[in-house]
C-alpha cells in the first residue's frame, strides 16, 4: 500500500528563525501574550510563554483554559493579540 503523501514543514532561512526566537525571548521576558502561527494547525495558539525548553525544543505556552507545547521548528510566525 502506497503512504499518503504529508505536505512538508516549509523550510525557513537561519535569520528567519533567529527572529522568531529573539520574538520569544521577548514576549517572556516581558510577560506578554502572545499569537503564534503554527505549522499544522487551524487555530493559532494564545498565551503566555511559560517555559522555552532547549532539551525538547519546546516552547510551552500557557492559554486561558490549557497550555499547549509547541516545537519550535513548527512556529511560522509570531504576533502580539490586538484586543
Amino acid at each position: 500500500m502506497a503512504k499518503a503523501k504529508v505536505a512538508k514543514r516549509p523550510t525557513r532561512d537561519e535569520f528567519v528563525l533567529e527572529e522568531i526566537g529573539n520574538q520569544l525571548n521577548e514576549a517572556k521576558q516581558e510577560n506578554a501574550e502572545i499569537l503564534l502561527t503554527v505549522w499544522g494547525k487551524e487555530e493559532p495558539v494564545r498565551g503566555q510563554i511559560i517555559l522555552m525548553d532547549s532539551r525538547t525544543g519546546k516552547i510551552h505556552v500557557q492559554g486561558s483554559e490549557d497550555m499547549t507545547k509547541v516545537p519550535f521548528m513548527d512556529i511560522m510566525r509570531v504576533d502580539y493579540p490586538r484586543d
